[in-house]
């Protein structure tokens, strides 16, 4: 077992981690150009935060928490969502003072005992942005956009944006009712889990993925239906925004999101080419979590996209890539004294930013051109007694095979005039 990874979590390198880190820097460059700025949390906190913020009928609560007792008995779960610790440390940190809205994203590793499978891991990675501080329907539809343009940046297009909305509290407290007289005369039908839903949070059985439950729920009441006048005037110019964006969507009244703090406007982006796992990312308005973990009462909206379920999309759609290892230059050498003069010249070109590399095999001349081929220098040079004794080398272009004689002393401004 030493060698081998727990169930649900895996090694990146190579190719893979290439690509990785491809995806983070469009994430970056893409936060930057919204505005918005990083936040790096705890990648543990109390058990409290994920309970009262994420909601304790949730699966989540329930079912997936890694939660542990520390040497102090304080109850800690590794964090399963990056939202609560955000918004934690929003609180926190009074970043409410600051200029707002407060506009926060982050890349964090997130934790989940579910079932692993294509895209789901148990160690995850989730990037997610908040933006706190404004009520406006703008505010949500900069977020859908946010996560709009990830998804042009990352080459996916054969995707779909479904909204809906939840409304405030009243409207939930007025649909709960319509939902639970919906569903009594079919309760015994229910999984154990949504029959305990039924009276704690009876929205949560919309979000069950038990086929009797679906097909009892396929023709409940919807939100929609119960909707006030201010909630659904903000639900029309969300769609009003989107409109006039040229972003198309679909109103989808299934969608309710997994996690108790939503309200309002929710959102999901879902694929065709994954199947009936096909939701790539999600979000929307969370009204009440600021206030819920003892902050003032702060609007606030935001999505997370799970970076695994992201990257088996693009590949699906774009296929895989590959990349092509090359170094600058490499330094070979013959001799002991050879070996000194090419490692200080290496250290030299790697403090100028120039990929270099030498042997550290003490290998034969020809062994180092065969190992100067298979990491793709662009440039080799061998240096032995002679070259030491003349203070210069021979520079050889790795495809033209064309040689210039370059003095140690000039090596460093030669490479960056040809490179």
């Amino acid at each position: 077992m030493l060698t081998k990874a727990p169930r649900g979590t895996k090694d990146l390198f190579g190719d893979e981690m290439n690509a990785w880190l491809e995806m983070e820097n469009i994430i970056r460059d893409l936060c930057r150009d919204f505005s918005y700025g990083e936040i790096r949390t705890p990648i543990f906190e109390h058990t409290e935060l994920f309970q009262r913020g994420v909601g304790e009928t949730t699966d989540i609560v329930q079912k997936e928490m890694y939660s542990f007792q520390d040497k102090k008995g304080r109850n800690i779960t590794l964090k399963p969502e990056g939202t609560a610790g955000a918004v934690r440390s929003y609180i926190e940190q009074k970043m409410y003072a600051g200029i707002q809205p407060t506009r926060l994203y982050y890349i964090t590793p997130a934790f989940r005992y579910e079932k692993p499978q294509a895209g789901r891991m148990r160690q995850f990675h989730q990037f997610g942005i908040e933006l706190l501080g404004s009520d406006s329907p703008t505010a949500d539809v900069e977020v859908i956009t946010v996560a709009f343009e990830l998804l042009k940046r990352m080459g996916i297009t054969k995707v779909k944006l479904h909204i809906n909305s939840l409304g405030g509290p009243e409207c939930r407290k007025k649909y709960n009712e319509k939902l639970k007289e919906y569903l009594k005369d079919n309760l015994n039908n229910l999984c154990e889990t949504c029959r305990d839903r039924f009276e704690r949070n009876p929205l949560r059985i919309l979000d069950c993925k038990n086929e009797s439950c679906s097909v009892i729920v396929s023709n409940a009441p919807t939100v929609l239906d119960v909707l006030g006048d201010e909630c659904r005037s903000h639900f029309e110019q969300v769609k009003a925004l989107l409109d006039e964006m040229g972003i198309s969507y679909i109103v989808d009244t299934g969608i309710v999101r997994g996690l108790d703090y939503y309200t309002k406007t929710v959102f999901e982006f879902i694929s065709t080419d994954i199947g009936a796992q096909g939701t790539i990312c999600g979000g929307g308005r969370y009204n009440n979590l600021v206030e819920e973990l003892g902050g003032q009462a702060t609007a606030a909206v935001g999505f997370a996209v799970g970076l695994e379920r992201l990257m088996m999309v693009a590949e699906a759609e774009n296929g895989k890539k590959e990349y092509a290892q090359y170094k600058d230059i490499f330094i070979g050498s013959i001799g002991d004294a050879a070996i000194l003069k090419a490692h200080s010249l290496i250290y030299k070109l790697r403090q100028a930013g120039i990929i270099a590399e030498g042997d550290h095999f003490n290998r034969s001349v020809k062994a180092q051109m065969k190992y100067a081929d298979k990491i793709g220098a662009r440039y080799s040079m061998i240096i032995g007694e002679d070259e030491i004794n003349k203070g210069k080398a021979l520079l050889k272009n790795m495809n033209t095979k064309e040689e210039i004689e370059v003095s140690f002393l000039d090596l460093v401004n030669t490479m960056k005039s040809i490179l």
